[in-house]
């Protein structure tokens, strides 16, 4: 699937995620002018909105629609908001998305704190759903992200970092938000157990798949398509799949010669040397490979639902999540 086809994907749930637009634009308003205009920024420089398409594709095909799931799409997407917010605080970005950041085009402290305003916001449309198991299962989704980034930076340049711990790390960090994203489906129609289950076993694999496409991009995506340099993750000391399995695969002379090069700050031709080591190991397709046995493994999660026009595009999507070019 190509970037350009998303719109076609999530067209079956287009008056919902018009809706959600809405709501999302009077919600970030009003507060005082700067909040105003950070918000116009985040807004017109918005995401794909996955995890909501994903919510409201799956709150259909199952025959689920809950009014009340406007409000935890929403309560979902700001918090992943305010966490892109402080991460570009912590990585020092000037862009993402092509776009200028928060911390950039005004200050870090504003980012910091306009984060926190996004927690606020999400916190009240939780509480605004009126179910408790919903405020639990999104508080304990926003706990995993804390844990997942906190893990990230404890794991920088650590070479010896095993494939597992870092799907563990990922899963915390990306896909949690997803899983409680699809869970929500369920937990507003009033379900428990297995419904529960199978749903956030979707969206974490999902997730998780989302994001080791992500990482992959980092090794051979184009700036004019992502927005943002390839091997910014080598040059930052973030250790993922490409890298794990190249210096799992590789004999101790190569290992060595992989660690001297990130050991010595790498630079950009530091990065095209290590990109020709993951390459000629097999690195990449290993990567792209995982990507897609665990998004598959998450799809039989949902494969009983039926058919319908929701249900096809809930697969399509699940494709875009792991061979996009952005």
């Amino acid at each position: 699937m190509k970037h350009n086809k998303l719109e076609d994907l999530i067209q079956p749930v287009k008056a919902d995620l018009d809706q959600f637009d809405r709501r999302l634009a009077e919600i970030l308003t009003g507060d005082s002018p700067l909040i105003s205009s950070i918000a116009r920024h985040l807004v017109d420089n918005r995401g794909k909105r996955i995890r909501p398409a994903f919510l409201f594709l799956l709150a259909r095909a199952s025959d689920l629609y809950h009014e009340q799931g406007i409000n935890a799409s929403l309560a979902i997407e700001l918090i992943h908001t305010a966490t892109l917010l402080h991460d570009d605080v912590v990585d020092n970005s000037n862009f993402r998305r092509g776009q200028e950041t928060v911390n950039y085009k005004w200050t870090n402290l504003i980012s910091v704190l306009m984060g926190d305003y996004l927690f606020a916001k999400a916190f009240r449309l939780m509480v605004e759903t009126g179910s408790i198991p919903l405020v639990e299962a999104i508080s304990r989704a926003t706990e995993r992200v804390s844990v997942g980034e906190l893990r990230q930076v404890e794991e920088t340049s650590n070479f010896d970092l095993s494939e597992d711990e870092y799907l563990k790390i990922i899963a915390d960090k990306t896909a949690s938000l997803f899983a409680v994203s699809c869970e929500a489906v369920p937990i507003l129609a009033g379900m428990n157990g297995d419904a529960r289950r199978r749903f956030s076993h979707f969206g974490e694999s999902i997730g998780t798949a989302f994001q080791i496409a992500d990482d992959l991009l980092d090794y051979t995506g184009d700036i004019k398509v992502t927005g943002k340099e390839p091997g910014n993750d080598i040059i930052t000391g973030k250790v993922t799949l490409p890298l794990i399995y190249t210096l799992r695969q590789s004999d101790r002379k190569c290992r060595k010669e992989i660690l001297d090069i990130l050991g010595n700050g790498v630079g950009e031709g530091g990065f095209r040397r290590i990109l020709k080591y993951v390459s000629d190991s097999g690195g990449l397709e290993y990567t792209a490979r995982r990507a897609a046995e665990i998004a598959e493994d998450g799809a039989l999660a949902i494969k009983n639902l039926g058919d319908s026009v929701y249900q096809a595009s809930l697969i399509s999507l699940v494709e875009f999540s792991i061979t996009r070019v952005s």
